[in-house]
C-alpha cells in the first residue's frame, strides 16, 4: 500500500486527540506524509468524536476521502456511525465487551441518526447490536474485525503496572494506538519517539508503551501487518507536524508580533493557548497574549497595542469577529496596521461551533459601516498559512491599514506534515516611520498616501473614531471630508500596484483545461487530488486557488475564463452562495454560474467532488455535497 486511510472514533474527552497526534507523530518520524482532521460536538465531554486521517508513502496529503481502510473504535458509537465508512477487505477495531450493546440505548446518538440507523438496519435484517453490525461487515464486505476486551486489557495492565483501577481508563486511547501500529506494522522507533513526546513523565511513558505491546501481540499474533504501507518515498528533508492553530502561532513569533488579544472562542482559542506557551514579560522579544472580557475589548486592546507600536493580532471566529467590527472600522478610519486571524465555523449566530465553513469571506470583505482600505487573504493550507501570517504582518504595516487573514476550522483542528518552513526567506517590512525630532507632526499628514507612522510617546497625537484632519483633530469640513477619506482610499490603488497578481492566487492542473474549478481555502487540497484523479481518466481539469480577495486577482482570472469558457467554470466552496463566485463577477464581471457546495460542517472529500464535478459535466448547474458523519 501507499497510502492508507482510518478512521478514530470515541467520546468526547475520551482520549481521542491523543491517540490521533501519537500516531501522527508515530508515521511522521518513520517518513510518511500525514493530515488528520478532528471532528467533534460542541460539547466538553461524552458527545461523539472522530479523527479522519490519510498517510502516504509518496506525498504530503492534503486530502481526505471515503471509504478508509481502518475503523477504530473506543466506543459502541463509533461502530454505528462509521461502520459504513470501511471498504471491502478493511479494518474494524472495537471493544468486544461493547457485542450486545443497541443503537436505541445510546443516549449520546442523535434523533435523526438513529432514524437513519433503525431503517439502514431494518433493510439489512439487523438486530440493532454491535454483533449484528459486525457479523454483517464480516459476511457482507469482508471486513477482519479485530475485537478486543477493553475491560480485560485494561485489568492487565493494572496488574503488569500497578495502576490503581479508578486511573485504568486512560489506557483506552493506547489499546487503539497498538492497534493500528500492529496492522500497519509502525517502526517500534517510530512508535517509541511519538509515545515518548506525547508522556514526557517516564511512568506515564512506560504504562502506555507497556499497554501498546500487549495490543501489539495480540494483534499481530491474529493478523500480522497486513495494512504495511510500501518504503516512504516522500524527498522533502525536514518536516514539521503540527496543527493549523499551531502553524499560525509559530509563524507570529518569526513575524515579531509581541501583543496577542482574544476572548476564548472556538476553533480560535487553541492559537493563542500556543502563544501563551511562549510569553515572556519584559524585554526586546516579549510576547504578551492578553485574554479580554469579550472580543470588543480584544480589538481594541490589539488597536491600542499596535498605536505603541508593536506588531498587533487578534484571533476570532464568526460570533467574535461580528463583534469586533465597530473597533475595526475604527482601525480603518485611524490607519491602524492591525491583524485579524479569522477562524471560519459553520454560522449565523452560534451556529455550529466545531463545525468548519467559509461562509464569512463576504462579512470580512465588507465588515463595517462606511468605507475604508483593508487586505483580506486567505488559506489554503498549513503552508500557506504560515507564509500568509507573516505577509499579514508586512502588509500591516506596509500600508497602515486592518489585514484579515482567513483560514477555517478545517485547517485550525487538522494535523498535518508539512516541509520545514524556510526562515532565511522571510522578511519583515515595517513601512514608513517617522523620523526623530520633527518639529511638528501630522499623524495623517496629506502630503502622501502613507502618512510617515509615529508610535505614542513619541509626538503629540490625536486618535478619535470621528473624521479629523492632519494631526487627528476633529474636523467636519467637507473639503477636508474628502481630502482625508481620498487619502485612505488611493491605499488600494497603491495596494493594487504593489503587491504583484501571482501573490493573489495560484494556479494547478493543465495549461489548457477544459473545466476550471474557482476556489480558496481549505478546498485546495480536495481539489488538488481530484483534478489528478480526474487526469488520470482524461478529464483535463484545473484548479483556480484564490489567495487574496482584496486586492483580487482579476487580471489572470479574466484571462483564464476567457480560455476556458464561462460555461466551463465552477465554483467549489464551503459555503451555501458560493461566494467567492460572487467576489469574481464583482471585479471581473464575469459570472460564474455553476457550483459545487458543501456547509454541513464537514470538510469535501475526494470521492464526493470527483463524483460532482463530473455530474457537473453531465449538464448540472449547481452540487450540494453532504458526505461525513
Amino acid at each position: 500500500m501507499n497510502e492508507l486511510r482510518y478512521i478514530l472514533g470515541g467520546p468526547q474527552g475520551g482520549g481521542l486527540e491523543t491517540t490521533s497526534e501519537v500516531l501522527s507523530w508515530a508515521f511522521a518520524y518513520s517518513g510518511y506524509g500525514v493530515i488528520s482532521d478532528r471532528e467533534y460536538f460542541s460539547n466538553i465531554k461524552g458527545r461523539h468524536s472522530y479523527v479522519h486521517a490519510t498517510v502516504s508513502a509518496v506525498e504530503l496529503p492534503r486530502h481526505l476521502t471515503y471509504p478508509v481502510d481502518i475503523v477504530a473504535a473506543m466506543d459502541a458509537e463509533t461502530v454505528f456511525t462509521h461502520f459504513g465508512d470501511l471498504r471491502e477487505g478493511g479494518y474494524l477495531i472495537y471493544n468486544s465487551d461493547d457485542d450486545n450493546t443497541n443503537f436505541t440505548s445510546i443516549p449520546s446518538m442523535e434523533k435523526e441518526l438513529k432514524e437513519r440507523l433503525a431503517s439502514e438496519f431494518k433493510a439489512l435484517g439487523l438486530d440493532g447490536t454491535v454483533k449484528s453490525v459486525v457479523k454483517y461487515l464480516q459476511s457482507s464486505k469482508k471486513v477482519r474485525v479485530v475485537g478486543l476486551s477493553f475491560k480485560e486489557l485494561l485489568m492487565e495492565i493494572q496488574k503488569r503496572e500497578g495502576i490503581v483501577p479508578s486511573q485504568a481508563s486512560r489506557y483506552i486511547s493506547t489499546i487503539l494506538v497498538g492497534a493500528v501500529a500492529a496492522i500497519t506494522d509502525i517502526s517500534n522507533e517510530g512508535l517509541d519517539y511519538s509515545l515518548r513526546r506525547r508522556f514526557t513523565r517516564e511512568d506515564l511513558y512506560r504504562h502506555n508503551r507497556t499497554m501498546a505491546n500487549i495490543v501489539i501481540s495480540i494483534v499481530k499474533s491474529q493478523f500480522g501487518s497486513e495494512l504495511k504501507l510500501e518504503q516512504p518515498r516522500i524527498k522533502v528533508g525536514s518536516v514539521l507536524v503540527a496543527s493549523g492553530n499551531d502553524v499560525i502561532a509559530m509563524a507570529k513569533i518569526v513575524a515579531g508580533v509581541r501583543f496577542q488579544a482574544y476572548y476564548p472562542i472556538t476553533p480560535a482559542a487553541d492559537e493563542s493557548f500556543t502563544l501563551e506557551e511562549y510569553e515572556t514579560l519584559g524585554g526586546d522579544g516579549a510576547i504578551i497574549v492578553f485574554q479580554t472580557e469579550d472580543e470588543l475589548a480584544a480589538i481594541n486592546a490589539a488597536i491600542g497595542a499596535a498605536l505603541t507600536g508593536v506588531r498587533s493580532s487578534v484571533a476570532t471566529s464568526g460570533p467574535g469577529f461580528d463583534l469586533m467590527v465597530e473597533g475595526l472600522g475604527w482601525a480603518g478610519q485611524n490607519e491602524v496596521p492591525v491583524v485579524v486571524t479569522y477562524y471560519q465555523r459553520g454560522g449565523p449566530s452560534t451556529g455550529q461551533p466545531t463545525r468548519g465553513g467559509q461562509s464569512d469571506l463576504l462579512s470580512s470583505v465588507f465588515a463595517s459601516h462606511g468605507e475604508y482600505p483593508r487586505i483580506v487573504l486567505a488559506s489554503g493550507d498549513h503552508e500557506e498559512a504560515f507564509y500568509d501570517t507573516i505577509d499579514a504582518f508586512n502588509y500591516a504595516e506596509t500600508y497602515q491599514v486592518p489585514v484579515i487573514h482567513l483560514v477555517d476550522k478545517f485547517l485550525a483542528n487538522t494535523i498535518a506534515t508539512i516541509p520545514m518552513p524556510n526562515l532565511d526567506n522571510i522578511k519583515i517590512t515595517r513601512g514608513v516611520l517617522a523620523p526623530k525630532g520633527l518639529k511638528e507632526y501630522k499623524r495623517f499628514d496629506l502630503s502622501s498616501i502613507i502618512s510617515p507612522r509615529a508610535f505614542l510617546g513619541d509626538y503629540v497625537m490625536w486618535y478619535s473614531g470621528d473624521e479629523h484632519d492632519e494631526k487627528g483633530h476633529i474636523d467636519e469640513d467637507p473639503v477636508i471630508r474628502i481630502r482625508m477619506f481620498d487619502k485612505r482610499m488611493r491605499k488600494l490603488e497603491l495596494i493594487e500596484k504593489e503587491i504583484p497578481e501571482e501573490r493573489r492566487y495560484s494556479y494547478f492542473g493543465p495549461e489548457k483545461p477544459d473545466i476550471l474549478l474557482v476556489g480558496w481555502g481549505f478546498v485546495k487540497g480536495v481539489a488538488l487530488k481530484a483534478i489528478e484523479e480526474l487526469g488520470n481518466e482524461g478529464v483535463k481539469v484545473g484548479y483556480y486557488h484564490i489567495r487574496m480577495f482584496i486586492p483580487f486577482p482579476k487580471e489572470s482570472i479574466t484571462k483564464l475564463a476567457r480560455e476556458v469558457g464561462a460555461d466551463n467554470l465552477i465554483a467549489v466552496e464551503h459555503n451555501y452562495q458560493a461566494q467567492a463566485s460572487k467576489l469574481v463577477a464583482m471585479n471581473t464581471g464575469i459570472v460564474v454560474s455553476k457550483s459545487i457546495v458543501k456547509y454541513t460542517g464537514r470538510p469535501m472529500y475526494v470521492h464526493e467532488l470527483v463524483n460532482s464535478i463530473k455530474n457537473i459535466m453531465k449538464g448540472g448547474v449547481r452540487e450540494v455535497m453532504s458526505y461525513g458523519a
